[in-house]
């Protein structure tokens, strides 16, 4: 019999942590298991994706951060389902799933924690140690949110660490020229992209800022920002006043940037990252030199000098620096291969799906995975 895995989750949105959970549950279910996701939020633009892999899904339409009726909607789910393990993604699927797993008696409750969210108050951090009492594991994707769990109070004994994973790099369907005529720019466009949801920690300004210092030496440099959010209609007012919306394109929210990504001559990061940002390594497997922020978690994804640049997070000087190195990459064609080569090989030595689907196996199998 097939271990029943529920994947509990906040949001079906398409962010990297919900990718991740779609990748992982596609490679268990290749490996037999019976993997089921719940999501708390409804309206997820995921959601269909996993329905049509074949990955059953449900969406419990959250109104509040505490809602008890999508408490008692995941509580009859669990008693129908009756699952082996459950698997939570980050804080209120966590408090949640629980909360459910507990009082369903659930053989094993593993907790997640993918993010390090600042805001977290004193009593959300001292209900997540009420819980650990009855939490059998914890699971990080990093080691800097490990320790950072750690010295909040979760105990370091229940800890493992499982590393992102990307499949490689799907070649593109369309060209270079067709996709420069696709999206109305020049023939002999630079192309920078920036890929992430458009909130304050991802610091867009500062690209905006640093695109323009660029174009000194670049006119023909395009800034492509893929990603939506509350923000959208501050950082366009602030491109027209910084720069232009010829050289810096907003195009939204997309499912296909698989088919840009091995296009861009460079990707951009600038966030303070509190999450892994997905769409670095997704760079590093086309083969896209990456210049990031420096900051712990990018660190554990991109070697300064070797797969691509790490930069200060958001002052004048880190702003010239990433012109800077990115000037080099358009004009260097050799240093972009060893970029791109390195890159590649990084990923396939550490962060490959089937190097992930592999630990998470043996977790919630017999949970003897080392730290």
């Amino acid at each position: 019999m097939s271990r029943r895995i529920l994947q509990i989750i906040d949001s079906l949105d398409r962010s990297g942590t919900a990718m991740q959970l779609f990748v992982l549950s596609q490679g268990l279910m290749q490996r037999g298991f019976n993997v089921h996701v719940a999501a708390l939020d409804g309206g997820g633009s995921l959601a269909e994706e996993f329905t049509a892999a074949g990955i059953p899904t449900v969406e419990l339409d959250r109104r509040w951060a505490h809602d008890p009726i999508v408490y008692a909607r995941l509580q009859g789910h669990v008693s129908r389902l009756r699952p082996d393990v459950i698997h939570t993604w980050n804080a209120d699927a966590g408090t949640y799933g629980q909360l459910v797993g507990r009082s369903a008696r659930v053989p094993r409750l593993i907790a997640g924690q993918y993010r390090g969210d600042p805001w977290k108050s004193d009593g959300q951090w001292f209900v997540e140690r009420r819980l650990a009492r009855h939490t059998e594991r914890f699971v990080a994707d990093s080691m800097h949110l490990c320790h950072w769990c750690v010295q909040h109070g979760l105990p370091a004994e229940k800890f493992v660490v499982i590393p992102p994973g990307v499949p490689p790099a799907p070649p593109s369907d369309v060209s270079r020229e067709e996709l420069l005529r696709e999206l109305r720019l020049p023939a002999d466009a630079r192309l920078i992209g920036v890929v992430g949801g458009l909130v304050p920690e991802k610091r867009v300004k500062d690209l905006i800022w640093a695109a323009d210092l660029l174009r000194v030496l670049h006119d023909n440099l395009r800034l492509l920002v893929i990603g939506d959010g509350p923000l959208r209609p501050e950082l366009e007012q602030y491109a027209r006043m910084a720069s232009d919306l010829e050289h810096i394109q907003f195009l939204g929210e997309r499912a296909d940037v698989w088919r840009i990504m091995p296009h861009l001559d460079v990707l951009w990061n600038a966030s303070e990252n509190r999450a892994h940002s997905l769409a670095i390594l997704e760079a590093m497997a086309a083969g896209v030199p990456v210049i990031a922020s420096d900051t712990p978690l990018n660190r554990e994804f991109v070697v300064d000098g070797e797969t691509g640049y790490l930069i200060p997070l958001a002052n004048r000087a880190g702003r010239a620096t990433r012109a800077r190195h990115t000037d080099r990459i358009f004009t260097d064609r050799d240093l972009t291969a060893c970029l791109a080569a390195a890159s590649r090989k990084r990923i396939a030595e550490h962060f490959a799906v089937e190097k992930m689907v592999n630990e998470y196996t043996v977790m919630y199998c017999d949970g003897t995975l080392s730290k």
